[in-house]
């Protein structure tokens, strides 16, 4: 009898010094219920149902500071309190035997004055205001009215950079496995890398490397900090949300995989497809990333609408040897075992994305036997 042929996204990989045991990846997932900027109980629930032996979780985006934030209800990862509330959340997630990484953010721009500090202006690259969205398409909560940024000085970026180091340094202690600095979708690291918004004429813009200098200098501090052999970071070259978009993508993201190279043990860069076309009335993934999985010495994971049939070709292609898996992870906690066994997926219910139920469109959607809780 021939022995069955392992599932590609089903075999195992060695992440660093981690030992996965598959190659299905929790995407980071803004699910707006940390009350107050704090991580609830609730979340160990979350996190525990999408946790297998051998697997690797990244959190929700974290707010590295208190002007970080720019959506209701996202935890933060900047005080005692906030680091406390992680411990039980992270062990919830080592006693299924799975890794967990902590993704923390600076929204920059993409806030408004009543989520910062005194109701002061959002920090950004650029004083340029991101347009409404008609349709609430970018964001959390629809059709918000972005507030006029403030640009950063130069005195105070070296501060700004403190903030992502200091995170970092929290996360390891609330336990978390490492860390992914959220380079993608039009956040701050996005603003100044590309030019659309990044329309400074000192040595944080105009030049690529002028550009990427704000988001090297965040990767060095926290790469100083924890190790690079615990960090990540996720990178959306070709992706135009929040007004962020680049002349030339392919120049952004090689150059920022160069910098990557720079530190021995680089964990992983984590890297979102472009857009998806439409080829013969079906949605297709562009494969655009080739030449960055290439360039990039640690292990390379891929996002961007992957499906069961998708994610095993890329493995199996060497195209990628991770795959974050997003809104179907979010509606099927036992994701990798419905892999396996070829089973039907629950639909999600983008209603409940970013509401602040603890519990609805949260930990109940069901487990393949039926019962919510494994």
């Amino acid at each position: 009898m021939v022995a069955k042929e392992a599932m590609p996204l089903l075999t195992p990989h060695k992440l660093g010094q981690f030992d996965l045991s598959h190659r299905v990846v929790l995407a980071p997932l803004t699910r707006c219920r940390s009350y107050g900027s704090v991580p609830q109980p609730h979340a160990a629930l979350y996190y525990s149902q999408r946790a297998t032996k051998g697997g690797l979780l990244i959190s929700e985006a974290t707010d590295v500071s208190i002007t970080a934030k720019g959506y209701p209800e996202t935890p933060g990862i900047w005080t005692q309190e906030q680091v406390e509330a992680w411990k039980p959340i992270v062990e919830a997630v080592h006693r299924k035997g799975a890794l967990f990484f902590c993704q923390i953010w600076h929204v920059g721009r993409v806030s408004t004055n009543d989520y910062q500090p005194d109701g002061q202006a959002p920090i950004s690259s650029t004083d340029k205001q991101i347009m409404p969205e008609p349709d609430g398409r970018h964001d959390a909560e629809g059709g918000v009215v972005y507030s006029k940024p403030r640009r950063l000085q130069i005195y105070e970026i070296p501060a700004i950079v403190d903030d992502f180091r200091r995170a970092a340094r929290n996360a390891i202690e609330a336990g978390f496995d490492g860390v992914e600095i959220h380079g993608a979708h039009g956040y701050l690291l996005e603003q100044f890398m590309k030019d659309s918004s990044n329309d400074r004429t000192d040595e944080y813009g105009g030049s690529l490397e002028n550009r990427c200098r704000f988001a090297v200098e965040v990767i060095e501090a926290v790469v100083r900090e924890v190790g690079a052999e615990r960090v990540g970071i996720r990178l959306s070259p070709f992706v135009d949300y929040m007004d962020c978009y680049d002349s030339d993508p392919h120049a952004l993201g090689a150059y920022m995989v160069q910098q990557l190279n720079k530190h021995q043990g680089f964990l992983y860069c984590h890297m979102v497809e472009p857009r998806m076309a439409i080829v013969d009335g079906r949605r297709q993934i562009p494969h655009g990333l080739l030449p960055f999985r290439k360039a990039f010495n640690g292990t390379f994971i891929a996002a961007g609408a992957y499906d069961r049939e998708e994610g095993n070709k890329v493995v199996a292609d060497g195209y990628a040897d991770l795959v974050a898996y997003g809104r179907l992870f979010l509606a099927n906690p036992d994701l990798p075992k419905r892999f396996e066994l070829g089973a039907p997926l629950n639909k999600y219910d983008r209603s409940t994305f970013y509401t602040q139920d603890p519990v609805v469109g949260y930990t109940d959607y069901p487990f393949l036997e039926g019962s919510i809780v494994e």
